[in-house]
C-alpha cells in the first residue's frame, strides 16, 4: 500500500510539472491552488472525522488579505502571502476555539454560518472589497523582489510551495500526531478514554487546515489577479469536498487528483455549448465516479489486492 502510494505521489509531481504545457497556464494554476485547498480540507475531513462546509472562510478571506495589502497598499506580494497565511491562523485559531467541542452536522453547520458571516461582512465592506464586483489586482506584484507577471513561472513557484506543503501534511499524517487523529476519526471517546485530550488535536488540525486552505486562497488571488465574493461562498465549501471525496479522502493523492478532474471537467466544459449545464454534468461525473468506486477514486485503485506471482 505505501509503495503504490509513493509511486502515485511521484506521478502526480510529475504531472504536476508538465501540466502548464498540458493546458492553459492559468487552468493550471487552478489546478494546483484547489489541489492544496482539497488537501487541506482533507487533514480535517478525512484523517480526524470533521466535516466542514465553512473552509472558504480562510480561502476567500485570505485572498482578499492579499488583494487588499498588493492592490491598495501596494505591500511586496512575499509580504502580502505571510499577511494573509498569518490572517488564516489566527481566524482558524478563533473558529476553531468555538467549534472543537462539537462534531458531526454541529461541527459542519456551525463553520457554514461563521462563514457565511464573513461572506456578509465583506459585501458590506464594498469600498475596501468590491462588492460584488470583486476586487482585481493591475498585477501580481513582486514576491520578495522578484517579478512573476508570466504564468509559468508563477506557476512553478506556487508548485514548489505547495509541493512542501503536501510534504509537511504527508509528515504530519504518518505521524503519532496523525495516529491519534485517526484514533479519533474512528472512535473518539475510546481515545478519551486512553488519556488523550482530543479537543487539542482537534484544534491543532483545525489550525494547520485552516492555514493551508488560506495560503491556497491568496496564491490563487494572486495567480488569478482577483479576490471576489464567490471564494467565500459556500458553494465554494462545497466544491472542495467533493473534490476530496471524489479522488478519495483520507489519501492525500485523493484530494489532488480529485481536485485536477474537477477543474479540468469544468474549464472544458464551460467553453462547450453545454457550458451553462456546467454543475449537471459535474453532478453526473461526480454520482458516476462515486457508484464506480466508493472509497473514491484513489482509494479505489489503492484497495485492489496485489497478485504475487509463484517462483
Amino acid at each position: 500500500m505505501d509503495r503504490r502510494r509513493n509511486v502515485l505521489m511521484i506521478l502526480i509531481a510529475l504531472v504536476g510539472l508538465a501540466l502548464p504545457k498540458l493546458i492553459y497556464p492559468i487552468v493550471a494554476i487552478d489546478v494546483l491552488c484547489f489541489a492544496l485547498f482539497a488537501v487541506a480540507l482533507d487533514l480535517l475531513f478525512g484523517f480526524a472525522g470533521l466535516l466542514s462546509f465553512g473552509q472558504a472562510m480562510f480561502w476567500g478571506g485570505s485572498a482578499y488579505v492579499v488583494a487588499i495589502l498588493v492592490q491598495t497598499f501596494h505591500f511586496d506580494g512575499g509580504l502580502a502571502l505571510v499577511a494573509a497565511i498569518v490572517y488564516a491562523a489566527i481566524l482558524a485559531a478563533v473558529v476553531g476555539a468555538l467549534v472543537v467541542r462539537r462534531s458531526g452536522i454541529y461541527f459542519a453547520m456551525i463553520t457554514l454560518a461563521i462563514a457565511q458571516i464573513e461572506y456578509f461582512v465583506a459585501v458590506q465592506l464594498k469600498d475596501l472589497t468590491g462588492g460584488e464586483n470583486g476586487l482585481p489586482m493591475d498585477s501580481r506584484g513582486t514576491f520578495f523582489g522578484a517579478h512573476l507577471s508570466n504564468d509559468t513561472a508563477f506557476y512553478y513557484v506556487a508548485f514548489v510551495i505547495i509541493a512542501l506543503c503536501v510534504w509537511f501534511v504527508m509528515r504530519v499524517v504518518g505521524s503519532p500526531f496523525g495516529t491519534v487523529l485517526g484514533a479519533i476519526r474512528q472512535n473518539e471517546t475510546r481515545t478519551i478514554a486512553l488519556g488523550y485530550r482530543v479537543n487539542r488535536f482537534k484544534l491543532a488540525t483545525f489550525i494547520l487546515s485552516g492555514t493551508l486552505c488560506g495560503l491556497a486562497g491568496a496564491l490563487f488571488a494572486r495567480g488569478n489577479r482577483l479576490a471576489g465574493l464567490e471564494m467565500i461562498d459556500w458553494h465554494t465549501s462545497g466544491a472542495v469536498v467533493m473534490m476530496a471525496i471524489l479522488g478519495g479522502s483520507g489519501t492525500i493523492a485523493g484530494p489532488i487528483i480529485g481536485a485536477g478532474i474537477y477543474q479540468v471537467i469544468e474549464y472544458f466544459v464551460s467553453k462547450t455549448p453545454i457550458g451553462q449545464e456546467t454543475d449537471l454534468v459535474m453532478g453526473l461525473v461526480f454520482a458516476c465516479c462515486i457508484l464506480a468506486f466508493r472509497q473514491g477514486i484513489v482509494g479505489g485503485v489503492l484497495s485492489i489486492p496485489w497478485r504475487k506471482t509463484s517462483t
